[in-house]
């Protein structure tokens, strides 16, 4: 018997995958997702650029790794990637490489990045506490909840591997009550991330 040839099984499985994505609604929860995320994004693009224009914020975080202690510059970035995590990491990279012991360092960095995302799950777990919002999820966004735990698994990998504030993917899943154990499991990738970026920021230093 001929086996079928391999291209076509291909586009029959992708076919299959994208019916599914379809049916489940994938399609639709990204789009409503990127359409409720693009005004908060456009916003912080803009202040940054403003702020940039009259206080260099690259300068500033370089002179500020320059400046402090080892720990101190540790301490800070873990408080950033707890707290909405804006500031890129890439500038914390960059200085691990011109550390003594730079895997270290970065290794570091890595397991900040990643503490500081389970700390902002419980973050938007907390959220979920206040009165107007528990309302406010559980009335008027119930359909929107159901899609985003279907997909929160997704939310965490995007959030993870991409230029994209981990933090804030985290708190998301906080907030969808995505499964803890879960978010512990796929928010490991973003250590892949860091070792990926310290094999390409280490080459150009």
């Amino acid at each position: 018997m001929k086996s079928k040839p391999k291209s076509k099984t291909d586009k029959n499985r992708l076919h299959l995958l994208h019916q599914y994505y379809s049916y489940t609604g994938f399609y639709s929860f990204v789009w409503d997702a990127i359409k409720k995320a693009l005004p908060v994004i456009l916003l912080l693009i803009v202040g940054i650029y403003v702020l940039n224009h009259f206080f260099n914020i690259n300068d500033a975080l370089v002179r500020m790794t320059e400046t402090l202690p080892a720990y101190g510059v540790l301490a800070f970035f873990f408080v950033s990637e707890t707290l909405l995590g804006i500031i890129p990491p890439e500038v914390f990279i960059a200085w691990s490489g011109k550390m003594p012991s730079p895997w270290l360092y970065l290794s570091f960095l890595a397991f900040l990045s990643y503490s500081g995302g389970l700390i902002s799950y419980w973050l938007g777990v907390f959220i979920t506490k206040i009165p107007s919002v528990h309302n406010y999820l559980e009335v008027k966004m119930a359909k929107q909840l159901k899609n985003s735990k279907k997909w929160g698994g997704f939310l965490i990998i995007v959030g993870a591997l991409l230029p994209l504030p981990f933090s804030m993917s985290c708190i998301a899943a906080g907030i969808i009550h995505f499964p803890f154990k879960s978010v512990v499991l796929y928010g490991s990738l973003r250590l892949l991330r860091f070792a990926i970026y310290g094999l390409i920021i280490f080459n150009v230093l």
